[in-house]
């Protein structure tokens, strides 16, 4: 018998094992313990969590194609009611983990278009995507699927970096430092209704991330964000993204490295966890529409920590998720 029939759970259950029975460690990993199902077997599934295995957008540190796997190891540790916020995500809206998007680890645009044709799939089931990076290039394609569905959206960038920058090496177009850039080139984001939160770090020279802030894009570095403080920051993303689709990207660099050093590119001086656990729910209500979590880069933390914090930002964002699908069924 598998471990969802010793459970007593039917093959189409939408259900985490319970821990208090099989403990956290025991089955076989999914996120937060949900059950697997394939992309195209997933019927009933409303809110589709998925890895990302790829780093071939990374320019220096790389890494984080196995965030994936470690992220959803960590996300054992869930549980299934938010203290705070007084909701169960696996209540509100049928959750599984559909597996990863497939990849080509020697090929950026070829991966660019595989990812996009596995995110078409789950809006065309009417499925909310969720998912763990990979580096942060494979925002793109995810925000390219959800264009086709939404329109131009708006978003919620957490980073360290603006990510709006143009091309590497002598032409690259396509790296973890280009994606917004493209993203707006392309008309998929809407730079008059994004926010990045978080940012700071050194930049090649002084007119890096004017690009950006001349398409209209709202930057809170991170001295404003200190000067601001949290519950303001919060009432400016809400301004900024309105109420049309949205969409929060989470690149886990946004945090100090004191409390996640596995990423490729840290910066000092960032967002403490609780910081960012604040903030994302006081996103509560936007009209979400997908969400990642990025650029965990377990070679550079072997003690797990880095996942276990990507691992509860991203129940954080399936929280909201759930409670903005559960809205819309009603």
């Amino acid at each position: 018998m598998s471990q969802w029939e010793n459970n007593e759970q039917s093959p189409l259950s939408f259900n985490p094992l319970p821990s208090e029975t099989i403990p956290r460690y025991a089955g076989i990993a999914t996120f937060m313990r949900l059950p697997h199902y394939a992309p195209d077997a997933c019927d009933g599934t409303e809110i589709g969590l998925y890895g990302i295995p790829w780093d071939g957008g990374t320019t220096n540190r790389a890494g984080a194609r196995h965030g994936p796997r470690q992220v959803r190891d960590a996300s054992a540790m869930m549980r299934k009611v938010h203290p705070v916020l007084k909701l169960s995500p696996f209540e509100l809206a049928n959750c599984a983990d559909l597996g990863d998007a497939p990849v080509n680890p020697l090929q950026i645009e070829q991966t660019l278009d595989l990812i996009e044709a596995f995110v078409t799939k789950l809006t065309q089931r009417n499925i909310v995507p969720l998912a763990a990076g990979g580096d942060h290039l494979v925002s793109l394609p995810i925000l390219r699927a959800l264009a086709d569905k939404h329109g131009p959206m708006g978003m919620v960038h957490f980073d360290a970096h603006t990510d709006t920058w143009d091309r590497y090496f002598g032409g690259c177009k396509y790296t973890h430092g280009t994606p917004f850039r493209r993203a707006i080139e392309e008309g998929v984001l809407d730079p008059k209704r994004v926010v990045q939160i978080g940012i700071r770090g050194g930049l090649y020279s002084e007119n890096d991330d004017n690009w950006g802030l001349e398409q209209g894009i709202r930057v809170i570095r991170i001295e404003e964000f200190n000067e601001m403080g949290v519950d303001k920051v919060i009432e400016t993303a809400r301004a900024v993204v309105g109420d049309q689709a949205s969409y929060i990207s989470f690149d886990i660099d946004c945090l100090d490295p004191v409390y996640a050093p596995g990423t490729g590119t840290p910066e000092i001086g960032g967002l403490t966890t609780i910081e960012a656990q604040s903030i994302i729910r006081g996103l509560r209500g936007l009209n979400l529409v997908g969400a990642d979590l990025v650029e965990v880069s377990p070679p550079f933390d072997p003690s797990g920590n880095t996942a276990l914090v990507g691992a509860t930002l991203m129940w954080e964002m399936l929280c909201l998720l759930s409670e903005k699908v559960a809205q819309r069924k009603r």
